[in-house]
């Protein structure tokens, strides 16, 4: 059995031969259209995983004229559909969607590499991130795997819930980081907390950070309150938790802090930035944290 996007799956009964239930295929598995597949059902209108008996059939759907045929690439990157020539229409994504092509532009991988680490056809990646799909929980997961992240990031149910409502491990195990770990966690740039006191008493808020020659800098506002590190000895913490896991690590770095002037240093500063802050606005104060002490954690399951 073979299929590509957009054919229907007939499923009969044996004795009469009447349609039961049809419905739209909406996502392949395998490159070469065999099973399984994600179904959009006509009844319920609901996505499943399929695997289909001996009393289903493919009916496939011609494509109109000068239209690509379904579950075909078009003329953009190989192996996957274009905007311009897609078969599924003018892109309208689904907020899925947005967030699977984003975290892999974030990742700097192409469709075709994306479906096949997540051992789908890259049609229905086309599919996923150019209309709003509903993929099957497994398709799902195996995406969030491809991507280094989670399904529940990728439906973005959890974004305005603080991290780590899961269940604990059931034999968990923590244990210290050296310091080339924590070196290597740190990494050269992602999203930290800076531990900071102000006039109105502790203060910790995220910043967009970078790591050069061993520093930790950040981008601010002069009367921002990450401001108020300069001059002091400050800590600042990154961490990554894995919810679907229970488990994660957190790295600590105290040091002083000081406000970088030299125009060279901010130019070098500057052009190893990887991002601008997220929070926006005029934010061109880079702050330089030098740490004196590196310690980090992690919790993993025993066996690990």
């Amino acid at each position: 059995m073979q299929a590509h996007l957009g054919d229907q799956l007939v499923i009969e009964s044996p004795a009469t031969g009447a349609t039961r239930r049809d419905g739209e295929i909406v996502g392949l598995h395998h490159a070469d259209g065999t099973p399984p597949y994600d179904v959009r059902w006509s009844d319920t209108d609901e996505v499943t995983l399929v695997f289909p008996g001996p009393d289903a059939h493919i009916r496939h759907i011609e494509p109109g004229p000068g239209a690509p045929e379904p579950g075909r690439p078009g003329s953009g990157e190989a192996g996957t559909v274009s905007d311009a020539s897609s078969p599924h229409g003018p892109a309208n994504p689904g907020d899925i969607g947005r967030r699977v092509a984003a975290e892999r532009r974030r990742h700097g991988l192409s469709r075709t590499e994306t479906a096949r680490r997540a051992r789908m056809a890259p049609d229905y990646l086309a599919y996923l991130e150019e209309q709003p799909a509903d993929p099957s929980a497994a398709s799902l997961i195996r995406l969030a795997d491809a991507l280094g992240t989670t399904a529940a990031a990728l439906r973005g149910g959890g974004i305005e819930l603080p991290p780590g409502q899961g269940q604990a491990l059931l034999h968990p195990r923590l244990r210290d980081l050296g310091l080339a770990e924590c070196r290597a966690r740190l990494s050269t740039h992602g999203v930290g907390r800076v531990a900071v006191s102000t006039p109105e008493g502790p203060a910790v808020v995220p910043v967009n950070y970078e790591v050069v020659d061993d520093a930790i800098a950040f981008r601010t506002a002069p009367d921002s309150v990450p401001a108020a590190a300069v001059g002091a000895e400050v800590a600042f913490e990154v961490d990554h938790l894995d919810e679907a896991m229970s488990q994660g690590w957190s790295v600590l770095a105290v040091g002083p802090a000081r406000v970088v002037t030299e125009p060279e240093a901010v130019r070098r500063l500057v052009d190893h930035a990887h991002t601008t802050p997220w929070a926006g606005g005029e934010r061109e104060m880079w702050v330089s944290i030098q740490p004196r002490r590196l310690t980090g954690r992690r919790i993993s399951p025993t066996e690990q």
